[in-house]
């Protein structure tokens, strides 16, 4: 039986894949801004699986199916047997069966490891605690489109030292470029996650307790919400905590003059980042926004059909 590929953090795709899938992503791009069709994935299925609220993991990946040609099916806890406590790796079995592509947004990484074990189909990760892939990768690639290369560029994170984080970092190390991430005490990134190895090379990360000193020099500067899905409980508490961690313009101003703002989406302006910087002229959230779908296009058909030419 011919190997599944799937794609559940960052690192299970190499840096060549990655120069494939960026170069294929913005060829789908330019056929969707010239209306021009381009349906590869014509009777292939999409199985949507849903255990966190979503806009635009739902809209990007379901709009991206249908303009490939191929369909979707949409669930959530609610309406499926994932939410009456039949077994994942029975739900892998018979949903696997049924559907060509698998995107799961849950909550712990082990649940969407233990489905893609029992899966016949590749399965993908819309989000969960620990990593948000497909993010990173529209991040990336909107980078690439905006400034080029990212290879040996600086991105500063600033924030909490949650999943995107992980995944930051996770790419640092495929694809060669510095994270310099500053959180609050407490809020730290756990390398033991964000690294296959569990410890990240000096050449890739390097930590700040001053967020205005991961930005100088940056090339990219980028935050999340400070309060996670999940974590609603801590709310005040983090507000608190990351009352210092607010992206504004003076941080902008001590990275590069051409450095790009980022935010992964839906921002809080006033609390993780200042409105004259996500509205301002370096932000590039909409691009951002975007391109998930344009990557995921690119990242759906590569999992199914390999590389084209």
């Amino acid at each position: 039986m011919t190997a599944i590929n799937h794609y559940l953090q960052f690192t299970d795709l190499n840096a060549s894949q990655y120069a494939y899938l960026f170069d294929r992503a913005s060829l789908i791009k330019k056929k969707f801004k010239a209306y021009e069709k381009h349906q590869p994935l014509v009777d292939r299925t999409l199985a949507m699986i849903f255990e966190k609220a979503s806009t635009r993991t739902r809209v990007s990946f379901e709009a991206g199916m249908y303009q490939l040609g191929g369909s979707v099916v949409h669930l959530t806890t609610g309406d499926s047997q994932l939410g009456r406590a039949e077994p994942i790796e029975d739900s892998a079995r018979v949903i696997s069966r049924m559907v060509d592509l698998v995107m799961i947004r849950t909550f712990e990484q082990a649940k969407i490891a233990r489905f893609a074990k029992y899966s016949r189909v590749p399965v993908i990760n819309g989000l969960t605690n620990e990593f948000h892939p497909c993010q990173i990768l529209a991040d990336i690639f909107t980078f690439i489109e905006h400034r080029g290369s990212i290879q040996g560029k600086t991105v500063a994170w600033v924030g909490d030292g949650n999943n995107m984080a992980n995944t930051w970092l996770q790419a640092a190390e495929v694809l060669d470029f510095k994270v310099n991430v500053s959180t609050p005490s407490g809020y730290e990134v756990d390398e033991k996650i964000a690294s296959i190895t569990g410890k990240i090379s000096p050449r890739h990360y390097q930590t700040y307790n001053n967020p205005m000193d991961a930005c100088r020099g940056a090339d990219l500067v980028t935050t999340d919400v400070w309060t996670s899905m999940g974590y609603e409980a801590e709310n005040e508490i983090r507000k608190e905590a990351f009352a210092a961690w607010r992206v504004s313009a003076d941080m902008m101003a001590v990275a590069q003059a051409n450095a790009l703002f980022m935010h992964c989406l839906p921002a809080h302006r006033g609390e993780e980042v200042d409105a004259d910087v996500i509205d301002g002229g370096q932000s590039v959230v909409w691009d951002e926004a975007e391109n998930r779908m344009h990557v995921q296009k690119a990242l759906m058909e590569f999992l199914l059909l390999g590389r084209l030419s």
